[in-house]
């Protein structure tokens, strides 16, 4: 039997998924430095997500309220303050109010570092206030992505251990009925061939590679970006998990086999419920650049090499499908990057191992040079601009 690679389609895009565009980045640094803190600010605002302020004028106050969960985040920038509040839960007569403002306490000692959760007409709500001069663009970034990470995660637990509530439903769209068949038909694929595969290592008592095909599986099925809620968080749940090396390796396979068994027996119907189109104001992935995804793909080098002078293809081929598909899951990348990479992933779908293998080896060293998207000479030209990026 010729073993060839598992399926690949490239997800469904996401209308309401923030976008990024690196060049706002330098936009607002340069700004910065030059002490023009409002339009420094303005510029993180759209590298964070570029369609926030399409139909607002920057000349004067701006005043934006945008949907992240069930969080609803407000901006407020004026000639010379910046104010961020966020209402999250409500506290109604059922919350075990000790416990919970016990735990908000904690939290606001750690992990918070900027934001602090306040109390106000019953209802907990993330706060920062700050001058513009200091608002350096790095400090933005991390003050907005930790008041939506923590709103994000704090009221499924506030609402489940103390029983408050959502402060507003979240702001969702239905996929339409072409997208759902597209979405379903893709998790499908991805699940029918989990179980070949799986049966097929089983057969071959490769039990290692029952990882692998976990892994690849679950972050296909993740990083469709109209995958929400309940469904989401398990995902990461067990992806975050699988890669956890403090766990037992066969403990993390033995539970994640468990797992896909009871995403093999979910009806479709209950994945639909956690599939649609979200708002939200910044990616909860970590921001990207063409230095961080060098730096990713270095990372990966020993490996790469060690793999290429043993001319063993299986685990080359597994090691760079999963460690792409683990790109996309950690950042957030811009447009050229993800396209070089579902380019990558759907040519060597179906492919057999030796046919995979360059095509695969050709997208690792484009990363690993810092010319993935690019052409060479168009990346020289913009090495200088980048090296300012997160450095």
């Amino acid at each position: 039997m010729k073993h060839v690679l598992p399926r690949f389609t490239r997800p469904i895009k996401s209308e309401d998924d923030p976008l990024m565009d690196v060049s706002y980045w330098s936009k607002a640094i340069d700004a910065y430095d030059a002490k023009n803190y409002k339009t420094a600010l303005i510029e993180t605002i759209n590298y964070i997500n570029s369609n926030v302020l399409k139909d607002h004028s920057t000349e004067d106050d701006i005043q934006i309220t945008q949907g992240q969960g069930s969080a609803e985040i407000s901006i407020s920038i004026t000639q010379d303050t910046f104010t961020i509040r966020a209402p999250f839960v409500k506290v109604t007569e059922q919350t075990n109010k000790v416990a919970l403002f016990r735990r908000v306490a904690e939290i606001n000692f750690n992990p918070l570092t900027l934001a602090q959760i306040h109390l106000r007409d019953n209802v907990l709500w993330f706060e920062y206030e700050t001058p513009l001069e200091l608002c350096q663009p790095y400090k933005v970034y991390d003050l907005l992505r930790e008041i939506s990470v923590y709103a994000d995660n704090y009221d499924d637990e506030f609402i489940e251990k103390y029983k408050a509530e959502f402060y507003k439903e979240s702001s969702i769209t239905p996929l339409s009925e072409m997208e759902k068949e597209t979405v379903w038909q893709q998790i499908s694929d991805i699940l029918e061939d989990y179980n070949n595969y799986s049966l097929f290592f089983k057969e071959k008592r490769w039990n290692d590679f029952q990882w692998d095909i976990i892994v690849i599986s679950l972050l296909k099925i993740v990083n469709i970006p109209c995958v929400h809620g309940t469904l989401r968080t398990k995902l990461e749940e067990y992806v975050n998990n699988l890669f956890d090396g403090q766990i037992d390796f066969n403990h993390r396979i033995d539970k994640g086999v468990n797992f896909m068994q009871k995403l093999l027996a979910k009806p479709k119907e209950e994945f639909m419920e956690d599939i649609y189109h979200a708002k939200a104001l910044i990616s909860l992935k970590w921001r990207s650049s063409n230095e961080i995804l060098q730096d990713y793909a270095k990372n990966l080098e020993q490996y790469v090499n060690s793999y290429v002078k043993e001319n063993n293809n299986l685990m080359l081929c597994y090691y760079l499908q999963y460690s792409f598909l683990k790109m996309i899951y950690n950042y957030n990348l811009e447009e050229h990057h993800q396209n070089v990479i579902y380019d990558t992933l759907e040519k060597v779908s179906g492919k057999e191992l030796h046919d995979a293998r360059p095509i695969l080896l050709n997208t690792f060293n484009a990363f690993l040079n810092g010319t993935a998207g690019n052409s060479g000479q168009k990346q020289k030209e913009k090495r200088s601009l980048f090296s300012k990026l997160f450095s």
